[in-house]
C-alpha cells in the first residue's frame, strides 16, 4: 500500500513538472524549426536554428540590446540589494514608534499597480530631462531609478532578518564596530542566502521588464531585448522561428543566473518564510 501511494505521488509530481517545463521545451524546439512548422505545431527538433539566428541578427541589433538589458539588470540588482537590505535591516533591528506605521504604508503601496504610476513618473522624468539630462527620458538611469527596489523586496529582507541572530550585533558593538560596520561586516556575510534569493528575483524582474522601458527608451539603440522581441512579433507576417530563437537567447542569462544560485535561492526563500 505504501509503495502504491509513493508511485502515485511520483507520477503526479512528474506530470506537474512536465506541464511546468513544457513551454520551455516547446520554445527550444520551435527555435530549430521554420515559421510554418511552428504554426503547424511540429514538436520534433529541426535543423534551422542557425538560419533563424542569422535572420534574427539581420532583423535587430541583438548584441547592443543584450548589453543594454545586462547593464540595466546589473545596476538595478546591485542598487536593490543595498537599499532594500538596509531598509529591511533597519525596520527589524531598530525600535521606533513610527516604524510600524511607515512599514504598513509601504505594504499598502504594493497594492498600487504600476500602470497607475506611469503618467506621474513620466512627467517627473520629463521635467528632469531639462534640469538633469543624465537621468531624464531616454536614459538608462530613468529605467533603473523607479524600479531598483520594491516594497516586496524590503518586506522580504525584513522577514529574513527576523531569523538573524541579534547576539552577533551585540558582540560587534562590544568590539567597537559602528552601526554601518555591523551591517557590512556582520549582517551581510551572515545573510548570503537571502541576498542570493533577492538577487535572482530582482535580476529576472529587471531583465524581463517591458512596460516602463517601452515608455522611457525612445531611440532604437537604447532598447532592451524584450522591446526588440516585441517588435519582431508586431509585423504583418511574423517569423515565429526567428521569434522563438530570440526568446531562447533572451532566456539564457536569467536561466544561467538561476541555476548557478539555485541552492542559495531555495535556502533564502525558506529562511524568509520561517
Amino acid at each position: 500500500m505504501i509503495g502504491l501511494r509513493r508511485t502515485i505521488i511520483y507520477v503526479f509530481l512528474f506530470a506537474v513538472a512536465l506541464i511546468s517545463i513544457f513551454p520551455f521545451i516547446w520554445m527550444v524546439i520551435s527555435s530549430t524549426n521554420l515559421s510554418v512548422d511552428v504554426t503547424q505545431g511540429r514538436m520534433l527538433p529541426g535543423s534551422h536554428f542557425m538560419d533563424n539566428f542569422h535572420k534574427l541578427t539581420k532583423s535587430i541589433n541583438l548584441v547592443p540590446a543584450l548589453w543594454n538589458s545586462l547593464r540595466i539588470s546589473l545596476a538595478t540588482t546591485i542598487l536593490a540589494l543595498v537599499v532594500a537590505s538596509l531598509a529591511g535591516y533597519a525596520f527589524e533591528i531598530y525600535r521606533s514608534k513610527a516604524k510600524d506605521i511607515v512599514f504598513n504604508i509601504l505594504l499598502v503601496s504594493m497594492m498600487i499597480p504600476f500602470a497607475a504610476l506611469m503618467v506621474p513618473l513620466y512627467q517627473m522624468f520629463s521635467s528632469l530631462s531639462r534640469a538633469v539630462p543624465f537621468i531624464g527620458i531616454n536614459t538608462m538611469n530613468a529605467v533603473v531609478l523607479p524600479t531598483f527596489t520594491t516594497a516586496f523586496l524590503i518586506f522580504f529582507f525584513r522577514q529574513s532578518t527576523k531569523m538573524f541572530a541579534k547576539e552577533l550585533l551585540e558582540a560587534g558593538r562590544i568590539d567597537g564596530l559602528t552601526e554601518l560596520g555591523l551591517f557590512f561586516r556582520v549582517y551581510m556575510p551572515t545573510m548570503k542566502t537571502t541576498y542570493s534569493a533577492a538577487a535572482i528575483i530582482t535580476f529576472m524582474s529587471s531583465w524581463n521588464n517591458y512596460l516602463w522601458p517601452l515608455i522611457v527608451l525612445q531611440t532604437p539603440e537604447k532598447r532592451t531585448i524584450p522591446l526588440l522581441i516585441s517588435n519582431l512579433g508586431s509585423s504583418y507576417s511574423p517569423d515565429f522561428g526567428v521569434i522563438m530563437t530570440a526568446i531562447v537567447i533572451s532566456t539564457l542569462p536569467t536561466a544561467l543566473v538561476f541555476f548557478l544560485m539555485q541552492k542559495q535561492f531555495v535556502a533564502g526563500m525558506v529562511g524568509s518564510v520561517k
